[in-house]
């Protein structure tokens, strides 16, 4: 047999008719607009439950350096889909403006025990009042690597608790690059529909345009990708992004 015939049988495997299908919907040779992509997305999203569209973005940039560090946060338009749950670390008025706001878990200490003993994590954003992060360091190896610790870059460190815990709320996220300079972040729903859609992912791309370190060089935007949960990949044109 010949070694196409194989290595088709290999990537059969590795997928499903699902999969497959949408595979041949998608000209892997084109880079679309965001336009196209979006519509790509919601035509090879074939799965039997609401699928989280994911955006991913290769930067010219060394994380390594300090100086080509990129993080910020944005609020979609449209939020993520996603209902996200808060815990919030503060005392007194501070923690009774966190319940007010809408936050599920508020303490102090004794949640900063729960964690510890319990190896809780029933929430998918942390938030603290700068009073507290004594208390919260403890947690920061365990933390950390979940990216869940606090920080005020992100603003999720802060005396301003309403405002935070309702931006959470209302579809703010935070956009990092990673180790092998991607940033990797959902930007909805296949049931927003194209509009919504593209709405929020011109919103995140226009922040992480934004965010470009002065000490990057040469191309900034390496490649984009969009993809639903269980859907093949779609390259978006980075210069028809600009």
């Amino acid at each position: 047999m010949s070694e196409k015939y194989h290595k088709e049988v290999k990537y059969s495997m590795k997928h499903g008719k699902k999969y497959l299908d949408s595979v041949k919907l998608i000209d892997k040779t084109r880079l679309y607009d965001a336009n196209e992509a979006v519509d790509l997305v919601l035509k090879t999203a074939k799965a039997k439950f609401d699928e989280t569209v994911d955006l991913s973005v290769r930067l010219g940039v060394d994380p390594r350096h300090a100086d080509q560090q990129v993080r910020g946060t944005v609020i979609l338009p449209h939020g993520t889909g996603k209902t996200v749950r808060v815990l919030v670390f503060a005392k007194g008025d501070k923690a009774k403006e966190a319940e007010a706001a809408g936050a599920e878990y508020v303490g102090a200490e004794e949640l900063v025990a729960k964690i510890q003993n319990e190896n809780w994590f029933d929430y998918d954003v942390v938030i603290a009042t700068p009073d507290m992060m004594g208390v919260v360091g403890r947690l920061g190896k365990v933390l950390g690597p979940k990216g869940l610790m606090p920080n005020p870059k992100a603003g999720t460190v802060t005396f301003d608790i309403e405002k935070a815990v309702k931006d959470v709320k209302a579809g703010k996220i935070e956009y990092r690059v990673d180790k092998n300079s991607i940033i990797h972040v959902p930007i909805g729903k296949v049931s927003f529909g194209q509009e919504k859609l593209v709405e929020n992912f011109k919103t995140i791309m226009d922040a992480i345009i934004r965010s470009k370190p002065a000490a990057a060089k040469g191309q900034y935007l390496r490649s984009v990708v969009l993809s639903s949960t269980m859907g093949p990949g779609i390259k978006v044109n980075p210069q028809r992004i600009v």
